[in-house]
């Protein structure tokens, strides 16, 4: 694992909002950015410690993301409303695919069996 605090913060919330048995099956079988989203954004954390979160579970390479966004991506982050720092949504934007909402994101752990 190469960040194992990002992975340990996105289980925990997983775990309160869902309990163990749903989180574990989230993150055996995946869950969408948009779910993800939605159980950061809820929980206790400030809103931009849970978008930095989901930014370090995108590039940390501890999760494999479907559909594969190339080597060049960007994220595009979604405000409440005009001129708030308080994020909602995100998409990815590549060169290849376009903009990808969080909704075609899926994130799961990779399977070590």
């Amino acid at each position: 694992m190469r960040d194992p605090n990002t992975v340990a913060a996105i289980v925990n919330a997983l775990r309160q909002v869902y309990g163990d048995d749903i989180a574990r099956v989230s993150l055996n079988d995946g869950l969408s950015l948009a779910a993800l989203i939605e159980v950061l954004l809820y929980s206790p954390l400030k809103n931009h410690d849970a978008i930095k979160l989901i930014t370090r579970a995108l590039s940390s390479g501890d999760f494999i993301v479907t559909p594969d966004f190339g080597p060049v991506w960007h994220l595009k982050y979604f405000y409440d409303r005009p001129r708030s720092l308080h994020v909602v949504d995100i998409a990815v934007m590549t060169l290849d695919q376009g903009t990808i909402p969080s909704t075609e994101i899926h994130l799961r752990l990779p399977n070590d069996n």
